[in-house]
């Protein structure tokens, strides 16, 4: 006569930090009977993920390239999980350079840089992803592209490193300078009265008001690669840029110009964003492990969403949030909402 299989023998899975990931990011698993009858086995879906750290209570496993589910189970041998959902990223888009957050505009669509090497001519320099995620070249002609933000007058704006120049393109790609003598441009944003400031990485934010006057508004430490700039829904700038320090800030500028410190601890925190609940967003890593990192407005920091080699983000109209890495374009399904821009 067959013996009972105990209830104890079927794996349970506890909690999964964090809740999202892009392929090659990571999933912390915690819980019980992981090991009864062998090494545990991850799958999403029907995809094997490797196990980074494998015991009874305790699995780091990582997102395979191919997975397109978030549907998580552990097995030990004998037995398999209960499913897990987890929010897994889908590349849109790939052969790109990105160097900071993508713009997103009013409509949803979205739109990465082929930023290139310093002083590279690329084909493309900015490339837009349509609504059905289908990439077109939309830009070209501008070295060094880096820094994007769309305008309230439905303007693409992106900022050169190169020639320190700001270009504005409307809908159909035609493209003018909108201000020059930014030094080393790289982030830039709007506040709420449609003056721009742009972040010029040896040290200072200029501001540009609606009549394209210029004006210094403040001045921070200098960042080895680049600003990354966003406003917060209490009408302060936060200002991001890596240092050589591995123990890096998030600067809040008051609309005064002054400077404090929101957020420190973060290893080289680049591009960023806000929900509609003011929670920061910024691409980086904490504790050593990289992604996304989710700051509240109690500035209480954890790791919102795993993956290697993000640049920027954004949230997008239908409350997903799009993730650039140095190459690539992921969609990932968050159901958030963005602060709103327009």
């Amino acid at each position: 006569m067959a013996s009972k299989k105990k209830p104890e023998e079927q794996p349970e899975i506890i909690t999964i930090e964090p809740g999202a990931a892009i392929p090659g990011g990571e999933f912390q698993i915690r819980g019980a009977g992981f090991s009864e009858a062998g090494r545990p086995r991850v799958m999403f879906g029907e995809e094997a993920a490797a196990v980074v750290i494998g015991s009874d209570n305790y699995v780091i496993a990582r997102v395979p390239e191919t997975a397109v589910v978030g549907d998580l189970t552990v097995a030990n041998g004998e037995d398999i999980s209960t499913v897990w959902a987890c929010d897994i990223g889908l590349q849109i888009a790939d052969g790109l350079h990105p160097v900071a957050s993508p713009a997103v505009d009013r409509h949803g669509n979205i739109f990465a840089t082929m930023s290139g090497t310093r002083g590279q001519k690329t084909p493309v320099s900015v490339y837009k992803v349509d609504l059905n995620y289908q990439t077109e070249p939309f830009l070209s002609e501008i070295l060094n592209a880096t820094g994007l933000v769309c305008g309230r007058d439905d303007m693409l704006y992106v900022s050169s490193r190169h020639d320190g120049i700001v270009y504005q393109a409307n809908p159909a790609g035609d493209v003018s300078v909108y201000v020059e003598g930014m030094g080393v441009a790289t982030g830039m944003d709007f506040d709420s009265e449609g003056n721009l400031y742009v972040g010029d990485r040896s040290g200072t934010i200029f501001k540009i008001g609606r009549d394209r006057q210029i004006y210094v508004f403040t001045t921070v430490e200098p960042s080895i690669s680049a600003y990354h700039l966003r406003f917060g829904p209490d009408g302060c700038l936060y200002v991001s840029g890596p240092t050589t320090s591995s123990y890096d800030s998030v600067h809040r500028v008051s609309p005064a110009g002054d400077v404090e410190t929101f957020y420190r601890g973060l290893g080289r925190p680049q591009g960023m964003d806000f929900d509609a609940d003011g929670n920061l967003y910024v691409a980086g890593s904490i504790g050593g492990r990289k992604g996304v990192v989710r700051v509240d407005p109690d500035r209480n920091a954890e790791l919102f969403l795993s993956g290697p080699n993000i640049v920027g983000l954004a949230f997008t109209p239908s409350r997903s949030m799009v993730v650039t890495t140095t190459n690539a374009l992921y969609r990932v399904d968050v159901d958030i909402q963005g602060q709103p821009r327009y």
